[in-house]
């Protein structure tokens, strides 16, 4: 994944809050490619736990997760935590489930290596997460 140099940045913030889902969505998958990504993680928290699309949940999910870093593993698995909504819940977890970059052997490695990791994360609803999905893992 090529990481954008953020311009745009403001742009994408503002759009955060549009009132089409198909903008917070864009917005999302831009933010998600930030190199400032610490900077924005409070929007892209709020983007991923939209009330009222999954598509927008689903959309900014998947390109934190196509970023193959511990970082972007660390922000869905915070805002699968947080899910209040079922469907919101559900939109999180199949975009976990779906990543086709675990599917190869080198995938699977690196996500147990960024689980193991987050496993010992300061917040208990990314460590429970990480938990939960390596139980998943070992029993493959």
């Amino acid at each position: 994944m090529e990481f954008s140099d953020d311009q745009g940045l403001g742009t994408a913030i503002r759009d955060a809050d549009s009132p089409a889902w198909s903008a917070r969505a864009a917005a999302g998958r831009h933010l998600a490619k930030s190199r400032g990504i610490d900077d924005v993680a409070d929007v892209l928290h709020r983007l991923l736990l939209d009330p009222q699309d999954t598509a927008v949940t689903w959309e900014t999910a998947e390109a934190l997760l196509e970023r193959n870093d511990a970082m972007g593993l660390r922000l869905v698995l915070l805002a699968r935590s947080h899910a209040a909504e079922q469907a919101t819940a559900e939109e999180i977890q199949a975009a976990l489930d779906c990543n086709p970059n675990w599917m190869t052997t080198e995938g699977v490695d690196r996500l147990t290596k960024h689980l193991r990791d987050l496993a010992m994360d300061e917040d208990a609803g990314v460590r429970d997460e990480a938990r939960r999905i390596l139980v998943r893992l070992r029993s493959r």
